[in-house]
C-alpha cells in the first residue's frame, strides 16, 4: 500500500464489495479487499468460498479530483475519508499479515468498560447499555438510574455494537 492518493473507506451497498473492488480494478485504482475463505455444508456437499472479512467495506487510494468516479455504478454508499493515513496503512499491512498466516478469523466491536453497546441481534436487538467487562465479555449492563443500579443482561460479544 503507498500513500500517493488519500485512502478512504468505502461502504459498499449489501454484497457489494466484490463487484466494487473489480470497478476498482478496472480504474485502475489501488485497493484493498480482505477476503477469508468459508465453508458451508449443504446436506453432504460442502462448498468453500471467499467473503470479506469486514462486511460491507473496500479501501480504495483514490485521487481527489477522481473521485467522484468511485460512484459510478451505484455499488457504494458513502466514502468516508481516513483522518489519520499513516496509521490506517499501518493497521492494514497487519491485517494483511494475520491473512498471509492463514488463521481462523473473525470481527469483533472494539468495546471499553464503560463505554456504552447496542444489541445488534437476537430477542433484545435495540437494547442499550454499558459494555461491563470487555476482557472477559458477558453482556452489556442496563442502567436503571433513578435507582442508580443497573441489570447485567448475558449476551454474545458478537451481538454488541459500540455506540459513540
Amino acid at each position: 500500500m503507498s500513500g500517493s492518493a488519500p485512502w478512504l473507506v468505502c461502504h459498499t451497498r449489501p454484497r457489494c464489495e466484490k463487484k466494487f473492488a473489480a470497478l476498482m480494478r478496472a480504474e485502475g485504482f489501488e485497493h484493498y479487499l480482505p477476503l477469508v475463505s468459508s465453508a458451508r455444508r449443504y446436506g453432504t456437499r460442502t462448498r468453500t468460498f471467499t467473503k470479506p472479512l469486514f462486511t460491507g467495506y473496500v479501501f480504495a487510494a483514490v485521487p481527489t479530483e477522481l473521485k467522484q468516479r468511485i460512484f459510478q455504478q451505484e455499488l457504494l454508499a458513502r466514502a468516508i475519508t481516513v483522518p489519520e493515513q499513516e496509521c490506517f496503512l499501518r493497521q492494514m499491512e497487519e491485517v494483511r499479515k494475520l491473512l498471509a498466516a492463514g488463521l481462523d478469523l473473525s470481527v469483533r466491536p472494539l468495546l471499553r468498560k464503560g463505554r456504552r453497546a447496542r444489541i445488534k441481534a437476537g430477542p433484545l436487538y435495540g437494547l442499550t447499555g454499558i459494555v461491563e467487562n470487555p476482557d472477559a465479555p458477558r453482556g452489556i449492563i442496563v442502567a436503571v438510574d433513578v435507582l442508580q443500579q443497573g441489570v447485567l443482561v448475558i449476551v454474545p460479544v458478537e451481538h454488541l455494537e459500540p455506540l459513540d
